[in-house]
């Protein structure tokens, strides 16, 4: 084995929430094997030039080491750069490099994922790690290796949580059909059919998601019942009992209305990944007549507010 062959670059960036998911795209559409996230919270020292955070999100990426490993990190910086001007209002996302020299870092990355407890009866665990069910449990097989996240964040617990209240408290969830808008991995499509649901359709504009989400409902043996399919949100027609929108809070607001055409009536909306500042904001435009709050959630400064349909 070669010398490059043995070395890694872990990428280390600390930037606000709301600019994690176009920083871990841009990470993954890099080549990185395995885009991971963490709350940071303040205030504290975040180790970059001494800067005083108070809640951040880190994301480590990892890139295998090559000759062009020094024009990969200067692309970081530029598009850190656009970031910046775009959201001027937002602090400025700071990075840091470190080099690994371990011949065997593709596979042993994979020792930090272990079984989470992500709900009362939802497990999700990586596909090499065993997990005894108990109870009520309910395992969710993940390959952390395949996508960008293993359902660890805040907004995707709460997500979980939701979909599982509603779920577990109708005696005809056998009936109910799922829209899962921005699916990514499928972690809550999977988590849907698991808990009963009739049939999900989880929808995602990036290819590459709808191959991973599909993959991970094989995994999951509930292929039968979870359709992926790969198509902008805006032009989507149907009907449906429950949508799950895991997605910011400027995209919530401008689906808002389309979002709401797609619910029957006594149905419900979850909609996560809202930063505090703007949850106001999201309630303000959902709550328009149509549709009321039902249930609000929040965990590490994000925000799951689910809505019910009224007529």
């Amino acid at each position: 084995m070669s010398e490059t062959e043995k070395k890694w670059v872990e990428i280390t960036v600390l930037t606000p929430p709301e600019l994690v998911d176009a920083l871990s795209n841009f990470l993954e559409e890099m080549g990185a094997d395995g885009v991971f996230q963490e709350v940071k919270h303040g205030p504290e020292e975040s180790g970059f030039n001494n800067i005083k955070a108070f809640t951040q999100e880190e994301i480590k990426a990892y890139l295998p080491w090559s000759h062009n490993i020094k024009k990969q990190t200067a692309g970081i910086e530029t598009y850190i750069d656009s970031l910046s001007s775009l959201f001027p209002g937002m602090e400025k996302p700071q990075f840091s490099t470190t080099t690994i020299i371990d011949p065997d870092w593709g596979e042993q990355w994979k020792k930090y994922f272990k079984p989470l407890r992500l709900s009362n009866n939802i497990i999700i665990k990586p596909t090499w790690e065993r997990y005894s069910p108990a109870g009520h449990d309910i395992v969710i097989d993940i390959d952390p290796g395949m996508a960008f996240g293993t359902g660890q964040h805040s907004s995707t617990m709460m997500c979980i949580m939701a979909i599982e209240d509603i779920l577990l408290k109708t005696s005809e969830r056998e009936k109910y059909d799922i829209l899962d808008v921005g699916t990514g991995t499928g972690i809550l499509a999977i988590c849907a059919a698991k808990l009963g649901a009739r049939m999900i359709t989880g929808i995602d504009i990036d290819p590459k998601a709808v191959k991973i989400a599909g993959k991970n409902a094989v995994i999951n043996g509930v292929e039968d019942r979870v359709e992926i399919i790969n198509r902008d949100i805006a032009l989507y027609k149907g009907s449906f009992d429950l949508i799950a929108a895991n997605l910011i809070s400027g995209a919530l607001i401008e689906l808002h209305s389309h979002l709401i055409s797609l619910t029957k009536p006594g149905g419900y909306i979850i909609a996560s990944g809202i930063t505090e500042q703007d949850a106001k904001d999201v309630e303000k435009i959902f709550c328009n007549g149509e549709t009321v709050l039902y249930e609000t959630r929040s965990k590490n400064e994000w925000v799951c507010h689910t809505f019910k349909k009224t007529g």
